[in-house]
């Protein structure tokens, strides 16, 4: 495995109150695998990425867990060694293009910087490097866009030109964390065209974390479906997408819209809302809103459980 991820703890404290975002996600990265992360808004995704590379804003702090890169202890490693796997080792696309770009530097110069610093080429060599790689990331006249400033390119193609600079320092795995996010349908297919043809030209692994069930499983190969700072499934997406075993997972694919499902049939929808993560209920913190919730439910929240042929936190499935 590339990335292991060992129960994994994210706290933070606001207000006297504490709340943890991510707590006890433990999973694994094969070499060459696309593994998307489900689950809505407030559910602990992008979260999850920030804890690996260890950019948690204040107030918050991995508190405890382990994470390896290639069998390397990332918690243990000091400033210096952590900020030459941030790009060399991980690349990281972030969720808002228009934040993560720097307004007052060309495109180009902000993807050579990354060429320079992990690949160690001259300016001119990395300047090189930088238009060819546009052009392979689908750029047209990418000379002229390597000297344009963010401001200057579309919404697509500053997605385009953030994903270049996370590439360009050649990492083994890539994080995309909501990288179709206010991009109009068009454009989507394109960024996961562009995902696909990473993997497969570069052959790295991917993270793609996303709420948009639909968009994540065109590219990933697995699929792990977050709820509350938690993980309750995780398997290939054949499977899952044939028989859910979660009743979290079953409303997420149950929401999923489809051309031609019927003339005024109303989406499907889960009822209630992602619970405030500092005042979780007691037991499963699905339970408020599961069709199926149980006695034991209520009493503990159930453990991430072989059941064959996937992982699955739910006390209904291991009941059978």
């Amino acid at each position: 495995m590339i990335l292991t991820v060992s129960d994994l703890r994210t706290r933070f404290e606001v207000d006297e109150a504490e709340l943890w975002p991510v707590n006890g996600v433990s999973f694994a990265v094969a070499g060459g695998e696309t593994l998307g992360l489900v689950g809505e808004s407030g559910s602990g995704k992008s979260m999850v990425a920030l804890s690996i590379l260890d950019l948690v804003p204040s107030p918050g702090h991995v508190v405890s867990g382990e994470v390896a890169f290639e069998g390397l202890d990332l918690m243990s490693l000091g400033g210096s060694a952590k900020r030459k796997v941030r790009g060399g080792g991980i690349g990281m696309v972030f969720q808002d293009p228009s934040v993560s770009l720097n307004p007052v530097y060309r495109i180009g110069d902000q993807i050579a910087d990354v060429i320079r610093l992990h690949r160690g080429l001259g300016r001119a060599e990395a300047w090189g490097e930088t238009v060819h790689l546009l052009g392979d990331l689908g750029f047209q006249d990418p000379e002229r866009r390597a000297r344009a400033y963010p401001f200057e390119l579309s919404g697509g193609m500053r997605q385009r030109a953030q994903i270049a600079i996370a590439v360009a320092g050649r990492p083994k795995l890539l994080i995309a964390d909501e990288p179709t996010t206010a991009l109009d349908a068009t454009v989507q297919a394109e960024i996961c065209d562009l995902l696909k043809y990473i993997q497969g030209e570069f052959g790295m692994s991917i993270l793609l974390i996303s709420h948009d069930l639909a968009m994540v499983t065109d590219v990933a190969d697995r699929i792990m479906v977050m709820y509350a700072g938690r993980i309750v499934e995780i398997g290939h997406w054949t499977a899952i997408s044939r028989e859910p075993r979660h009743p979290y997972t079953k409303g997420l694919i149950a929401a999923i819209p489809h051309l031609g499902a019927g003339e005024g049939r109303p989406l499907e929808s889960i009822p209630g809302a992602v619970p405030d993560l500092t005042d979780l209920p007691a037991g499963c913190p699905f339970h408020p809103r599961c069709p199926d919730v149980m006695e034991a439910c209520v009493e503990s929240d159930p453990p991430l459980m072989d059941v064959g042929d996937r992982l699955c936190a739910c006390y209904r499935v291991k009941s059978g």
